[in-house]
């Protein structure tokens, strides 16, 4: 049994990082020459980044968060670059806030600043929060300016991005939001672990007993398309709903019923309760994953002509880095299907893994606990 310990040892760093990214939301309002702004920045990411819990009881009182305000700001601007054509602006400390999001509270910088020239042609921003500690980090910029709305998303690859004012670049937008649900679909450990569970059976034939091995390659393929279609179409659905405002789930149910469709599927492989249409149980847990893909644009807070535009960018980038997925896993799964590796350690054992993995997570977030550091 000691791959089992060896591949339990593998999975442990996801049971850290089942939770939202890291993100911290920026938000730029030019008028003229003056500069003012406002940066929500998780109070989770700056305790692992200067530590404000000073007396280690696990909770950030105001207190402790009042007497590191100089610090955090510090902190903050000192990793914020703004230059209007190619020249900087002088940035400073305006006050001080605090704000709840869907994943917890955030400390709130408000900074103002005074650019070279009011009639300013393109304004760039250099963006380096977080990156040395969490490369997965990423700024949800929103630049408001006389010409209209920008909203970009800075990453340790686009740390540095320029936007030329009076002109909003729809295609541009469009496709930072494709490139940023690719990437969530990678990271969202819980929705790869989902999809997964529900693949993992595709190159196996239900029978009395247990699993058989599929002869053809064709029944498998179409059982996978069939799968990951009514996912697609399902979370799609709530996905607009929810990044709409049309329908709107509390955050810790949301996640909480992904825990649990991650376990119900795992659990199902290993002692079969629907061996067949499991298109279904991808379309029923599919809706409450569109939800927790919401949450990502939610926190955004854009116009509703924007918020549009990147919900199709993001739904497509998820597609994009599904099917990357599924084009990785069925040649391997199917070539494999018929060895013990396959049916014991990768189907059996993996499914097993997934199903603890899921059901701390499912603990974690019922209770609000944290039984793993991370």
């Amino acid at each position: 049994m000691r791959w089992v310990v060896a591949a339990v040892l593998a999975w442990l760093p996801l049971w850290a990082h089942a939770h939202k990214p890291s993100d911290s939301y920026l938000s730029i309002r030019l008028d003229g020459a003056a500069l003012h702004g406002q940066w929500d920045i998780a109070l989770r990411d700056l305790e692992h980044a200067i530590g404000l819990d000073e007396n280690g009881d696990g909770a950030i009182t105001w207190g402790e968060l009042r007497r590191r305000h100089a610090e955090i700001a510090d902190y903050a601007l000192s990793r914020l670059e703004v230059e209007a054509d190619d020249r900087p602006c002088k940035l400073g400390v305006a006050g001080h806030l605090v704000d709840e999001h869907s994943d917890g509270v955030y400390a709130v910088v408000r900074f103002a600043g005074e650019c070279p020239s009011g009639d300013m042609r393109a304004l760039t921003i250099g963006y380096r929060l977080l990156f040395e500690l969490d490369p997965t980090h990423r700024g949800l910029l929103d630049l408001r300016h006389p010409g209209g709305t920008v909203t970009a998303v800075l990453s340790p690859e686009r740390a540095r991005q320029a936007f030329v004012l009076g002109e909003t670049s729809r295609w541009g937008q469009f496709v930072a939001y494709a490139r940023e649900g690719i990437w969530h679909i990678w990271i969202g450990f819980d929705h790869i672990l989902f999809l997964l569970a529900l693949l993992l059976p595709a190159v196996l034939v239900p029978r009395a007993r247990g699993w058989d091995s599929a002869d053809r390659f064709a029944p498998a393929f179409w059982d996978v398309l069939k799968v990951v279609t009514s996912f697609t179409v399902a979370h799609s659905i709530t996905l607009s709903l929810a990044a709409l405002s049309v329908i709107e789930l509390p955050s810790r149910l949301v996640e909480s019923l992904i825990a649990l469709s991650v376990m119900l599927a795992a659990l199902n492989n290993l002692r079969p309760v629907v061996r067949g249409r499991r298109w279904i149980v991808a379309f029923v847990f599919g809706l409450v994953h569109g939800f927790g893909f919401a949450s990502v644009l939610a926190d955004l807070g854009l116009p509703r002509e924007t918020l549009l535009l990147a919900l199709v960018g993001f739904n497509l980038g998820v597609e994009a880095g599904q099917i990357v997925i599924v084009t990785a896993f069925l040649p391997f799964a199917f070539r494999l299907r018929r060895g013990w590796v396959y049916r014991r350690m990768i189907f059996g054992g993996g499914s097993a893994i997934v199903a603890l993995v899921a059901a701390v997570w499912l603990t974690e977030r019922l209770f609000d606990l944290r039984l793993l550091p991370g």
